[in-house]
């Protein structure tokens, strides 16, 4: 139960900050983007403090290490890649424009049209 209530505790903190964004519309921009901040850093800490705040604050550090792991490709590899896909692209597309045309030919000659 307590959690239930630290997690609508932290929504509200977060709302709060967003209020304070409108609260706050005479005041300089900074103020203001610092009430939203304020906001949703008190209610990040409140929501962390909950097994499900655990839990994706947990799942959120497994996949920034999961991120760190990827191999990404050199730039040779993607240029390679990007021209492999604009080739099969225009090949698909003269491909289906010669399906088109000769389906237009065919239902044109069945209808009688010439």
């Amino acid at each position: 139960m307590t959690d239930k209530l630290k997690i609508v505790f932290s929504f509200l903190l977060f709302v709060a900050g967003i209020v304070g964004f409108y609260l706050l519309s005479g005041q300089a921009l900074v103020l203001r983007i610092l009430a939203i901040l304020a906001g949703l850093g008190f209610a990040g800490i409140v929501f962390w403090k909950t097994a499900l705040g655990q839990k994706t604050f947990g799942f959120i550090n497994e996949s920034i290490v999961e991120a760190k792991r990827v191999v990404w490709p050199t730039r040779k590899e993607t240029i390679q890649m990007t021209i492999t896909v604009f080739i099969l692209v225009a090949v698909m597309a003269v491909f289906l424009a010669l399906v088109d045309i000769s389906f237009s030919y065919m239902i044109n000659w069945l209808l009688g049209r010439g």
